[in-house]
Parts: structure tokens; sequence; C-alpha cells
């Protein structure tokens, strides 16, 4: 029997609806459904499946709760976010954060105000690693 590949990463609407997860911290299926954006029809089951898959994944815990179904985050936001950037890294950059960093701020749209909160936060960092 061919053992399924476990995904480390969400698929898009896999995000969106952990991303609703995350700031529930908990949830039905109902709630999910309903932090979505306005226009966006999803049926019930849908959801639901999505939801399963994502239990499925490891990415959230449910519980009984009479005829419900209450979703947890298994994993943190943060936790995702190092997660999905370290296989950005490997995938795009040759695993060389230092090259991911340089294109984040080679970018022309980035403004003067978020390059002084990079520069604060790498001058916090390496003030920690050397104090």
């Amino acid at each position: 029997m061919k053992q399924k590949k476990k995904n480390d990463l969400l698929t898009e609407v896999e995000l969106e609806f952990m991303t609703q997860l995350w700031a529930l911290e908990e949830g039905t299926v109902r709630d999910v459904l309903d932090q979505l954006p306005e226009g966006r029809n999803l049926a019930y089951t849908s959801a639901a499946t999505i939801l399963r898959i994502l239990e499925q994944k490891g990415f959230v815990t449910s519980r009984k709760d009479g005829k419900r179904h209450i979703f947890t985050p298994a994993l943190a936001k943060d936790a995702y976010q190092t997660r999905s950037l370290k296989h950005l890294s490997v995938k795009l950059f040759d695993d060389a954060p230092a090259a991911l960093v340089a294109r984040l701020v080679d970018d022309a749209e980035l403004t003067d105000e978020a390059l002084g909160q990079i520069r604060a936060l790498v001058d916090r960092r390496l003030k920690n690693d050397t104090g």
C-alpha cells in the first residue's frame, strides 16, 4: 500500500481556514465559515471537509461537543510562519536566509519605516546573541 506523503505546508484554502482558526483560537465549522470574507460562498460540507483534512494533516485537533465538533489549532501561527520561511529559504534561496532577506530589503516598495523596523529587529537579535 502506498503511504501518503505528509505535507508540512498548507494549500491556499487551508491557510485561509487556519488564519481564521488562529484568530478564533477554537471554533466550529460554522464559526470558521462566518469569519470568511463576505461573498466567499462555501458550502458547509466543503468547509467541514477542509477542517477534517487539516486534522488529518495534524494542523488542528477536534473534540465533540454534542453534535458539533470544536476545532483547535494544533500548531501556533508563528511556528507555521517559521516552517514556511524555512521551506522558502531552502527551496527558493538555496538555503541561504541572507539571500531571502536581501531580496526582501531590495524591494522598491518597502518603506523607510519598514526598513527601520527590520534594522531594529536585526540590531536587537545581534545584541541578544552577543550580550
